[in-house]
Formats: C-alpha cells, sequence, structure tokens
C-alpha cells in the first residue's frame, strides 16, 4: 500500500471534504428550488426554478459529485484505510457511486422539466408530476450522501475479510 506524503494527503483531504459538503450544498439548494417549483402559485417562480435546477445541477452538482468521487478514491487508496479493508470506506463508495448513478439518469427528466417551464403556457399537471419526482429524488439524494458524511464522522469498526486477510499478512512475520 503506497502511504501519501502529509502535505499531499492533507491537500487530498481537504479537496475531498470541501467537494462533498459542496455536494451536499448543491443538493440543498436543487432540492429548495424543487419545493419552490412545486408548490409556487406564481408562474414567474415555477418559470426561474426549473431552469435553475437544471443549471445547479451541470454546473455544481455533477462536477462536485465527481470531485467527491475521485478525492474519496484516492483517500482510501493512499492511506491505511484502504478502499476495501474497512466496511464504512466501502459503503461511503457504493453510496457515492449509487447516487451519481441515479443523479446522472434524472439529467433528461431535469432537462424536461426547465423544457416545460419555458413553455408559453405552464402545464401545471405535467409539471407537477414531475416536480414531485424531482423533489423526491433531491430529498433521498440529500439523504443518502449525509450517510457518508456520519460515517466518515464516526468510522464504526469492521473490517472485509480483505481487510482481516491484509491485517494478518501484515502481522505474519515473513
Amino acid at each position: 500500500m503506497a502511504t501519501m506524503a502529509p502535505r499531499v494527503r492533507k491537500f487530498a483531504l481537504t479537496a475531498h471534504v470541501t467537494g462533498s459538503v459542496g455536494l451536499l450544498g448543491a443538493i440543498a439548494a436543487f432540492l429548495v428550488l424543487a419545493i419552490a417549483g412545486l408548490i409556487g402559485h406564481d408562474a414567474s417562480t415555477v418559470r426561474a426554478a426549473y431552469p435553475s435546477m437544471q443549471l445547479i445541477n451541470q454546473f455544481a452538482i455533477v462536477p462536485l459529485a465527481s470531485v467527491s468521487l475521485l478525492t474519496g478514491l484516492i483517500q482510501s487508496l493512499g492511506t491505511p484505510w484502504g478502499l476495501f479493508r474497512h466496511y464504512w470506506v466501502l459503503i461511503k463508495l457504493l453510496l457515492t457511486v449509487f447516487a451519481i448513478a441515479v443523479l446522472l439518469s434524472k439529467m433528461k427528466l431535469i432537462g424536461y422539466a426547465a423544457g416545460l417551464a419555458a413553455e408559453t403556457t405552464l402545464p401545471r399537471a405535467e409539471l407537477r408530476a414531475v416536480g414531485t419526482q424531482l423533489v423526491l429524488h433531491a430529498a433521498g439524494g440529500l439523504l443518502v450522501l449525509v450517510v457518508p458524511a456520519v460515517l466518515s464522522v464516526y468510522k464504526p469498526p469492521g473490517r472485509t475479510r480483505y481487510g482481516w486477510r491484509r491485517r494478518f499478512e501484515q502481522c505474519s512475520p515473513p
């Protein structure tokens, strides 16, 4: 296992925490706009909410999710935690990949909502159906991504089989 120099590790950790916290904030902003679009009675609020959500998704959520995943991989591979040694690291990886996969699968829906909001006459029923989906997915995404944050802080014990094997190999004399 390669271990990063302290300065590199701190830089990578700072990038990871910043990207992950930024991702949570961007999803929270997306959720606020989704709720505003769903319950907004004023046409101008609805017309502004959905295109804004598309911009937040494209220029904040997707890049920050990528940064979070990439820097998380760098952190796990360059530190003693490893990628497959501890359950909490593995769960963080799986939840992040799952959240990104769902996010990418919803990009067309977000664009569709922005298109509906731009129509001359607002199709309220259709926007309500799409808006409800977006609120639910944003809220779910926020909850799913809070779990890795909690795991990062508490680091619950529990090694994977691979982690136990690696530990045993390191403790055994050659």
